[in-house]
């Protein structure tokens, strides 16, 4: 049996089962921290019998400065949910976990009304990215040499899939995009007007 939780900061020592998969993003342990501090109902945990964290799933809410939206730019990002992080150790996988975690995510952004969810994705990670197709997501855009490594020893840098899913405060969807996987930026562009 596995719970679903709300991290604790012993839980910051524990993450060891999820972060050795090299899909997954480490951060220095005040990363985690910070998260804990400042989102703590959107850093969630999967617990098993044992008590190994399993999966987690870090994320936040967050907008641009009110500046970028009176330069008039298109590039403004209102109030949204973002996904810093989600892994599930790979012998805990295709059990549900990532969608029960990211469900426990969505929730904790509806009830801070934000807009919309956002996550990013290497783009060689099909799985994820069909997984995230599963939930509601769709491609918002491209964006060129995101990630500085490349898992597959193929390259120095790896693109990443900006996704998004609309949450119930966008009724019209307008931050989705239709075909964004021909919509291509470069890092710099993703948040500077």
């Amino acid at each position: 049996m596995t719970s679903i939780r709300q991290a604790s900061p012993t839980d910051i020592s524990r993450l060891n089962l999820c972060n050795l998969d090299p899909l997954t993003e480490n951060y220095a342990r005040k990363f985690y921290f910070d998260y804990l501090v400042r989102w703590p109902t959107m850093f969630i945990v999967a617990e098993n019998l044992k008590g190994q964290v399993i999966a987690y799933v870090m994320g936040k809410v967050e907008e641009d400065p009110d500046y970028v939206k009176l330069l008039g730019t298109d590039k403004y990002l209102p109030w949204h949910g973002h996904v810093t992080c989600l892994t599930v150790a790979p012998q805990y996988r295709q059990m549900g976990l990532a969608k029960t975690l990211t469900a426990h995510l969505d929730q904790a952004c509806e009830q801070e009304n934000a807009w919309f969810m956002d996550l990013f994705v290497r783009v060689s990670n099909k799985t994820a990215i069909n997984m995230y197709k599963g939930m509601g997501y769709s491609v918002y855009r491209r964006v060129i040499d995101y990630y500085s490594d490349d898992p597959t020893g193929h390259g120095t840098s790896e693109d990443a899939f900006d996704m998004r899913k609309s949450l119930s405060r966008d009724k019209t969807n307008r931050y989705i995009r239709v075909a964004g996987e021909n919509y291509r930026i470069h890092p710099e562009d993703i948040y500077h007007p």
